[in-house]
């Protein structure tokens, strides 16, 4: 397993999946669910202390390899960001091995995101290699109100800055999803699953969670006063709502 994973903890498997950022993303929740549950968080392909990517990346093969890895039969997924995108492609999937789903503010694959969305990622590119303008410009955008505010702005400057200093030492790769898209598969997603999201976050961002609560079961929780970044600025919170499902 050439992937970067970190575990802490026993008990029932817990997988942690992140998307632009790495371990330290989970910084304040593996020590919460590490009391009850063994934790694994790792860090994807060409992102953290992972390997740079030599060919296009299928972040569901690499994670199913992961739990191979580890002898892990089934457990449950917590998935921020896109790492809630890759854990639910996992989930539609691979159903057998996933016990419970949880996702945070999650990206959905096949999911058309707003003009305003698109211009703002085109700045961001237009803006490299200057690193520094890239993630002024990045947590300007409307998913990042409360954090920017917060005493944990500093954590994920830091994140993001590791993250595209990485990135550009990625060969022409792309993402690899599975066909059909998840967003025309979300009525097969039979794992119990449970949405959380920050009611600060951005208006594409609910507008995902929206599409979950019309096309699938999945029971949806609103944080109040969090935004993209639930997981850095109400880590208890969310761990007594993420707690308190796995219990049922």
């Amino acid at each position: 397993m050439d992937l970067y994973y970190e575990v802490n903890g026993h008990g029932h498997p817990v997988v942690l999946l992140t998307g632009g950022a790495d371990v330290r993303n989970w910084t304040f929740m593996v020590p919460l669910l590490a009391k009850h549950y063994k934790v694994v968080a790792y860090d994807g392909r060409g992102t953290g202390k992972s390997p740079v990517p030599l060919e296009d990346i299928n972040p569901v093969k690499d994670l199913l390899s992961l739990l191979n890895h580890l002898e892990i039969s089934q457990a449950t997924l917590i998935g921020h960001s896109m790492g809630g995108q890759i854990a639910t492609e996992f989930a539609l999937n691979y159903p057998e091995r996933v016990s419970k789903l949880v996702l945070l503010a999650p990206g959905l694959s096949g999911f058309t995101y707003s003009k305003e969305f698109e211009e703002n990622m085109k700045k961001i590119h237009q803006a490299a290699p200057d690193i520094d303008k890239m993630v002024e410009l990045l947590l300007s955008d409307p998913s990042y109100p409360v954090l920017t505010m917060s005493p944990h702005r500093g954590l994920m400057v830091q994140m993001l800055k590791h993250h595209m200093n990485r990135m550009f030492e990625w060969p022409a790769v792309k993402l690899i999803w599975q066909q059909p898209l998840a967003i025309e598969r979300l009525g097969e997603l039979t794992t119990k699953t449970l949405l959380i999201i920050g009611k600060e976050d951005s208006p594409d961002n609910l507008r995902v969670a929206d599409y979950f609560r019309k096309h699938s079961d999945a029971r949806i929780i609103e944080i109040p006063d969090a935004d993209h970044m639930v997981n850095l600025t109400h880590p208890e919170k969310l761990y007594h709502h993420i707690n308190d499902f796995m219990k049922e």
